[in-house]
């Protein structure tokens, strides 16, 4: 155990625990506790026998409410994942105290999300989810949005039976996906699970997900637009352009209790980082305290029209404004207004950490700015005419999915991974 008696420790061990004989010396600990609350068993490998083993411990610490099984499947065989993962999740599927699964940094493609599809649409008592870095692509990713969407209804049947505590069926609060190649095919799936778990959503983090402008667009439009309780909206490192900008800026004043957006390395361009601060001006989002838009291609325009968002009296919260690797000099009118404005707030505050702007030691010269907005206008000219050729490819992608669903009965074949790995190249297309 950690020198906290409710936490049992395997973190970082580098232990390779392949049978119950393996496992077996580091569990007493956990077999004494009559009060664990939370087990971490991260940086190890487990092999399928010794999660049977502590599978069947598991199933008997009701007090269990947090299970970090992140990172323990390194240099396990593609069949060893499936069983190994089905006894730990069956283990933790009746504990109804437990409410957040952290499974990051493990291997769940299409030939092993079974297990996790399975423990998802079922654990009732599930309030945070993290799967980052799990390889899942557009398929297996619709798979476990589907089970989430799933999840909703039987959380809200639980929550009208009244047979158990109501603390136990309060609603989905934290979706962290993150570096999972969800691409824009999984995202109607996605918009589907936002809908269905609106009144609860808390905090969603999609970052490197490959989601391209169409994709985000419907994934804000269909999905997002309807969590009106969000506070962290983190998607980064995906492609907005000005039609994800635009998006953006038609649904954010919904989102009154905001605190930290982050659309960092998205490709806004100075347009569209204009569009989102006339919405922020707007008065929607008073709560917002952090605003993350490193390496978008903004430009002093784009920086002017922040600074006069954060000026307008509607963003009196806002302390934090990240805004490395744009197109703009240090000493720009706009960033030095902003500097002065989230300095002073700092002083106001007391507090000395996460205030101002962030470190802009990578801006790009303003020398070369000229010539970047000519080829920008060039290729914004061209957007259009890339459309129709990208619906095309959207409809492919939609008939190569619906060929997938129609081979799910079946055992998942060598054939099945190459339709699947296809439309991943597809989409990455698009």
């Amino acid at each position: 155990m950690a020198s906290d008696p409710k936490i049992f420790t395997l973190s970082n061990s580098s232990l390779k625990l392949d049978s119950a004989e393996d496992i077996t010396p580091h569990l007493p600990p956990l077999l004494a506790s009559t009060t664990v609350t939370e087990i971490r068993l991260g940086g190890n490998t487990l092999g399928a026998p010794a999660c049977v083993h502590l599978g069947n411990i598991l199933r008997s610490k009701r007090t269990l409410q947090i299970a970090n099984l992140a990172d323990i499947f390194t240099a396990r065989l593609l069949s060893e994942i499936p069983p190994a993962l089905s006894s730990l999740l069956t283990g933790l599927l009746p504990l109804q105290n437990l409410h957040t699964v952290d499974l990051s940094d493990n291997a769940f493609g299409l030939n092993t999300q079974a297990p996790l599809v399975a423990f998802l649409e079922s654990h009732v008592p599930l309030k945070h989810l993290i799967l980052n870095n799990n390889g899942l692509g557009p398929r297996a990713g619709i798979l476990i949005a589907d089970a989430l969407t799933a999840l909703a209804a039987r959380k809200n049947e639980a929550h009208g039976s009244g047979a158990e505590s109501q603390q136990n069926f309060s609603g989905l609060e934290t979706i962290i996906c993150g570096r999972n190649r969800l691409e824009s095919g999984s995202m109607a799936a996605w918009a589907n699970t936002f809908r269905a778990h609106a009144k609860a959503i808390k905090v969603v983090k999609m970052v490197q997900n490959g989601i391209r402008q169409d994709g985000i667009s419907l994934l804000l439009h269909e999905g997002l637009r309807t969590c009106r309780v969000l506070r962290v909206l983190d998607l980064q490192d995906n492609t907005f352009t000005t039609t994800g900008a635009a998006a953006l800026a038609d649904v954010v004043q919904g989102w009154t209790e905001l605190v930290e957006l982050g659309v960092g390395d998205c490709l806004l361009g100075s347009r569209g980082v204009v569009l989102v601060a006339e919405a922020l001006k707007r008065g929607g989002n008073k709560e917002l305290g952090v605003l993350r838009l490193q390496y978008n291609e903004i430009d002093t325009k784009g920086v002017k029209g922040l600074f006069v968002a954060a000026t307008s009296g509607q963003l009196d919260k806002l302390r934090r404004v990240e805004l490395n690797g744009n197109r703009f000099s240090e000493e720009d009118e706009g960033v030095v207004g902003l500097r002065e404005l989230l300095e002073g707030r700092k002083d106001e505050s007391g507090v000395e950490e996460d205030y101002g702007l962030d470190d802009l030691s990578d801006l790009e010269d303003e020398s070369d700015e000229e010539d970047d907005d000519d080829a920008n206008s060039e290729a914004e000219e061209d957007e259009d005419e890339k459309e129709e050729v990208e619906d095309q490819t959207e409809q492919k992608a939609e008939r190569l999915l619906k060929e997938a669903d129609q081979a799910e009965d079946a055992k998942v074949s060598q054939k099945k991974d190459e339709d699947v790995d296809d439309l991943a190249e597809l989409l990455g297309k698009a």
